[in-house]
């Protein structure tokens, strides 16, 4: 979804909007792409941390172990002579979340997964010809025609 700069960005942005724990950032970005991707906490605390280490943002305790980061002069500064590309970076998030809930209805994935399940059970568990796998390559082709012209 991002290279380390690009989410670098991604994170101080959520952070100068509030002060956040790590989870807090991961569940946010998940929210905003609409569950379509979520960055590992291997990916999102070395990133924190390298965030700290450039004094771009702050940890401060909270609740026991974890850490509330919040931005400092340096990160907010560099938002600002980045903020058409966070802009775009946000962007792109929630175009795939966009993307997310135009393809995720349940009855469109019931049946996906209902011809998937077919496919798989008939092409691994019978022989089948050469002739019936091109009427049901024909089919398929057929069905995502129409649904095309819809």
């Amino acid at each position: 979804m991002f290279d380390g700069g690009e989410l670098r960005l991604v994170l101080l942005k959520l952070i100068a909007d509030e002060p956040r724990h790590g989870y807090d950032l991961i569940r946010s970005i998940e929210d905003l792409t609409g569950g379509a991707y979520a960055p590992s906490p291997g990916v999102v605390y070395p990133t924190l941390t390298l965030l700290d280490e450039m004094e771009l943002i702050e940890a401060r305790q909270a609740e026991g172990a974890k850490k509330l980061f919040a931005i400092t002069e340096g990160g907010t500064a560099l938002l600002a002579e980045n903020g058409e590309l966070v802009e775009a970076l946000f962007a792109r998030l929630a175009e795939v979340g966009a993307e997310r809930a135009r393809t995720e209805s349940s009855a469109v994935r019931r049946a996906m997964g209902n011809l998937r399940e077919v496919l798989v059970h008939k092409l691994r568990h019978e022989q089948v010809e050469q002739e019936t796998l091109h009427q049901i390559v024909a089919l398929i082709d057929d069905a995502a025609q129409k649904i095309e012209r819809l």
